[in-house]
């Protein structure tokens, strides 16, 4: 009796940790075709583009969500940060590094801003090529709505 519990805690959890069949068919679709932001680095679609060099292209996307807001793209395509190999490590510092002189040229290095990277389902990425938005301009307030109490900490605990 206690494997078949064990088994089923552990297909149920999987299951619950899944990407639901709508999301998995969406991302399949949009990894079958070039992603926007192969299109732009090709100039097949028009972007304000405020860097480019041969590794990383960052410019300002379709929907601003805070006055100064870019999103800085490696032209390799890697789907999301889980797809992440060892040998593109160095993008991921360059992207940072981008984004830390952009931050610098457009007035929001001293008063903060946020960089922020999505993956899959849950966090809710939707352009299956890794990019990190620079956020800043404004006060951005928490990341996540703070609705979460986390079981293992005290009431009293704040």
């Amino acid at each position: 009796m206690k494997k078949i519990f064990v088994f089923a805690f552990l297909v149920i959890g999987f299951y619950a940790n899944a990407q639901s069949k709508e999301y998995t068919t969406q991302k399949e679709k949009k990894l079958s075709v070039k992603s926007p932001f192969e299109k732009i680095w090709d100039g097949e679609l028009p972007a304000e583009i405020v860097y480019k060099d041969n590794e990383i292209i960052a410019f300002v996307p379709l929907r601003r969500q805070t006055p100064v807001h870019y999103l800085i793209v490696p032209k390799k395509r890697i789907p999301t940060i889980s797809d992440l190999k060892d040998e593109d490590l160095h993008l991921i510092g360059k992207m940072y590094k981008v984004a830390r002189d952009l931050a610098k040229k457009y007035g929001i290095a001293d008063t903060g801003y946020r960089l922020s990277m999505n993956t899959n389902e849950d966090a809710g990425q939707s352009v299956f090529h890794i990019h990190l938005h620079l956020l800043g301009g404004m006060k951005t307030g928490p990341m996540v709505d703070q609705t979460f109490i986390d079981p293992r900490s005290k009431k009293d605990d704040k």
